[in-house]
């Protein structure tokens, strides 16, 4: 299996679309990191776990499950960094692949060296606008396909029963 380790405030710190929800609000940023997240481990199948510092949000250290995203928050004397480099290390084994999202270069020299793959924001980004292309380029071909019958109807019926199928009058 494919696990992919997010930096969650380096992501958030280096796409535009988050950094202008991070001026706004911050938990908006992190909440629209997780749904973009969420589509991507739905799309590939991969574990996806994104890691935040917990000086930017006080309190305990915590970790969640949301969309099937693990989602984790360091303890206060933890960075990012440190809990990526230690969920690299533990994760690695000879089935699963580790990749770190990060434009971090030191983190990503220090994950090389632990059998981590790198990807930059960057790279995450266009990943995510592809995959995101992907699906609406399948929701629209769904939308457009006409409901298929086998039994000839008067278009007046057929059209009948396509707004029942649709839950309309």
């Amino acid at each position: 299996m494919d696990i992919l380790l997010v930096d969650g405030y380096n992501i958030i710190g280096d796409w535009v679309e988050l950094q202008e929800l991070k001026k706004d609000k911050l938990a908006d940023a992190r909440d629209r990191l997780i749904e973009r997240m969420a589509e991507y481990r739905g799309y590939k199948g991969w574990r996806v776990i994104i890691v935040f510092d917990a000086h930017l949000v006080p309190g305990i250290e915590a970790r969640n499950l949301s969309s099937e995203v693990e989602v984790i928050f360091t303890k206060e004397s933890e960075t990012a960094d440190e809990r990526i480099e230690k969920l690299a290390a533990s994760l690695n084994n000879r089935r699963d692949q580790i990749y770190v999202a990060t434009s971090d270069s030191t983190e990503q020299s220090v994950v090389f060296a632990k059998g981590a793959l790198r990807i930059s924001a960057r790279e995450l980004e266009i990943e995510v606008e592809e995959i995101q292309q992907a699906i609406s380029k399948k929701v629209k071909e769904i939308q457009e396909q006409q409901a298929f019958s086998k039994i000839t109807l008067p278009t007046e019926i057929a059209e009948i029963f396509e707004k029942w199928r649709r839950g309309l009058k």
